[in-house]
């Protein structure tokens, strides 16, 4: 049996951090995003229940380990990446999830190869709950001017 721990290829950049914080936004106490999932911190949404309080350091901290366990998870499912596209990929599945992303035509265009094609689909994603949002498509923009860049 193997015990070797995995050691990832890639890693966030700061950069990547930034973006989640600021289309993200801090919020102290829990509440419902507009999908109506109860959030707090920077988008923390995992055991969060009305009530719910956090201070801006905890919440910083919870989100730097969350982002560190979605780029794991997009690592695997990527053939090869720019640390640029890399975070793209980490901010939008801390989005909309690492499920949505697997499924995702932007990532079978991406691991195709087919970088430009990729860059286009990140604005197909800017709904919630069928209805689309303008803090979305601001969003799906920065993820794919830093896709592209």
């Amino acid at each position: 049996m193997t015990t070797e721990k995995y050691i990832p290829k890639y890693k966030i950049s700061d950069t990547c951090v930034s973006l989640v914080k600021t289309f993200e936004g801090f919020r102290a106490d829990a509440y419902k995003c507009p999908a109506g999932v109860w959030t707090i911190g920077y988008g923390h949404t995992e055991d969060v229940k009305v009530g719910d309080k956090i201070t801006e350091p905890q919440a910083a901290f919870l989100l730097r380990n969350e982002l560190d366990e979605f780029a794991i998870k997009v690592e695997k499912l990527l053939k090869k990446a720019t640390q640029s596209q890399f975070d793209a990929l980490v901010s939008f599945a801390y989005n909309v999830g690492v499920g949505a992303l697997g499924s995702s035509t932007l990532l079978k265009k991406h691991n195709a190869g087919d970088y430009e094609a990729a860059q286009n689909e990140f604005l197909k994603w800017n709904k919630a709950a069928g209805k689309e949002l303008a803090g979305l498509t601001k969003r799906r923009l920065h993820e794919s001017a830093l896709y592209g860049s």
